[in-house]
């Protein structure tokens, strides 16, 4: 076995075990509740920066391992590259604030559980075999059902981990029917044994309905529609730093096997047609359910929704070009959404949730943050130079021709109605008032002032967003790499 192959997993793999031992040895007191996120498990963000570093230089090895479960190539190694990334981000982002809404005898766990996620994420983009990519969802599924509800004292993050338990506990029953009857169709689960077979309704209608119900456990994670009702409640729920974790990495992984499952299953024009209504209507309600919006993690739940389903414009085209937009989009995604919800983090330090009034005024008491958040708005809208628009116009560009005009349309005109609800951000931030601007609201600080260290990094993510617009083509390069090695 070749060890290198397997650089990232072990990285990754030595972190969870010193935080396993941690989470034994670790002196826990429930008093203090702020402070020593490094020493409870914030230097996970480092060990994740190593397992970055051991992607990348992994992204030319191939091959494969497990009897033939597991394979190295360039598309998992992409993503493994950018989970990798995300996780540091995200750690940085909850050991930085402190995660005030966490008590300190839970944080020790509360690293553990984001590690193991991220491990069963890195699992899933390798996996090649129905049961291992089942096994490796629910992996990095599990711990997440366990953080959601460790926002203390809040009756809503109990509510918010039930409903997340509940809806993947569906979702997991309906991918493993579907793998049932792919099964008894074609009497394999090795995905590259069935390349070639037949997905259509046609002639093999077991077979595809077993396909479109093993995907939707990958549906529910994206929150595509219909399997989308969990999002808004979750993130309304779950801590500021929780949401920020659940609502871009898992999407990778779930972006990651639809890709495979696209381009080596070849699903039918029966199966494609459904996955662009599914696209269609996540986009439309997705966005006109976010316009109705107050609260910032709802609008942001609401908006992940429409984007899941832009998504599926480079899954339904079905061309190397197609996976390469949404694996590009997969990363834009995900850089915009960490970078907005590090500015919800670092305004709200009291860990409370920021609904738009909580904005006004933010040009003059965090003018840096202020412009972060706008290129982050700006970006999630799909505006030039940023990277939102680069991804999209990929994205439109793979589906356009390939018999799904219609869905571009619709996309387009999505993306003009998300305008209001993105800008509506930038619009409180900018030009609206606090009548209380300097310190606090009914004893409470409204909105905090950010450390300088706070602003240097929310600047670092906001010339991430604008490099990935201007210059997409190194990570674009590697995306369309990996989506020609997928064709068969």
């Amino acid at each position: 076995m070749r060890l290198d192959l397997l650089a990232p997993e072990l990285v990754l793999g030595l972190a969870l075990l010193a935080l396993f031992v941690q989470t034994l040895t670790t002196r826990k007191t429930a008093e203090p509740r702020t402070g020593g996120g490094f020493l409870y498990g914030g230097w996970l963000a480092y060990a994740a920066v190593a397992s970055a570093v051991a992607s990348a230089a992994t992204l030319g090895l191939s091959g494969l391992m497990f009897y033939g479960a597991y394979q190295i190539d360039a598309l998992s190694q992409f993503f493994k590259l950018l989970i990798s990334v995300g996780l540091a981000i995200a750690t940085h982002n909850a050991s930085f604030g402190g995660t005030p809404e966490l008590a300190q005898d839970k944080r020790s766990d509360y690293y553990l559980f984001l590690a193991l996620s991220a491990f069963g994420l890195m699992l899933l983009a390798s996996s090649v075999e129905l049961i291992t990519i089942v096994i490796s969802l629910e992996i990095s599924s599990f711990c997440l059902y366990a953080i959601v509800p460790l926002r203390a004292e809040k009756p809503e993050a109990v509510e918010a981990g039930i409903k997340y338990v509940m809806f993947g506990a569906v979702a997991t029953a309906l991918a493993l029917f579907g793998l049932a009857y792919i099964m008894a169709a074609h009497q394999t689960t090795y995905l590259p044994a069935l390349v070639g077979r037949d997905f259509g309704f046609a002639g093999a209608p077991l077979a595809a309905l077993g396909l479109v119900l093993f995907a939707v456990g990958f549906f529910y994670k994206l929150a595509l529609f219909p399997f989308h009702f969990w999002a808004p409640d979750v993130y309304d729920g779950a801590s500021n730093e929780t949401a920020a974790y659940i609502a871009t990495l898992p999407k990778l992984g779930a972006v990651v096997v639809l890709v495979r499952l696209a381009s080596l299953l070849g699903p039918g024009p029966e199966v494609a047609m459904v996955l662009a209504v599914f696209g269609a209507l996540s986009m439309t309600l997705g966005n006109l359910m976010a316009l109705a919006q107050k609260d910032i993690k709802r609008l942001l739940g609401f908006s992940s929704v429409a984007h899941a389903g832009y998504i599926m414009l480079g899954l339904v085209a079905g061309t190397s070009e197609g996976f390469a937009a949404a694996s590009f989009y997969a990363l834009v995604y995900l850089v915009m959404n960490l970078t907005i919800f590090w500015v919800v983090c670092r305004t709200s330090p009291s860990g409370r949730n920021l609904v738009l009034d909580d904005l006004a005024g933010m040009h003059r008491r965090a003018p840096i943050l202020a412009f972060v958040l706008a290129v982050a708005a700006f970006a999630l809208v799909g505006l030039p130079p940023t990277a939102g628009f680069t991804g999209k116009l990929f994205l439109l560009s793979a589906a356009w021709g390939r018999g799904f005009d219609w869905l571009v349309v619709v996309a387009a005109v999505n993306t003009a109605i998300s305008i209001f609800y993105y800008l509506n951000l930038v619009r409180y931030a900018y030009t609206a008032e606090s009548d209380e601007p300097s310190e606090s609201k009914g004893g409470v600080a409204q909105l905090a002032r950010p450390t300088a260290w706070a602003n240097a990094f929310g600047l670092v993510l906001a010339a991430v967003v604008l490099a990935l617009g201007v210059l997409p083509s190194p990570m674009f390069n590697l995306a369309a790499a990996a989506g020609q090695q997928l064709m068969p």
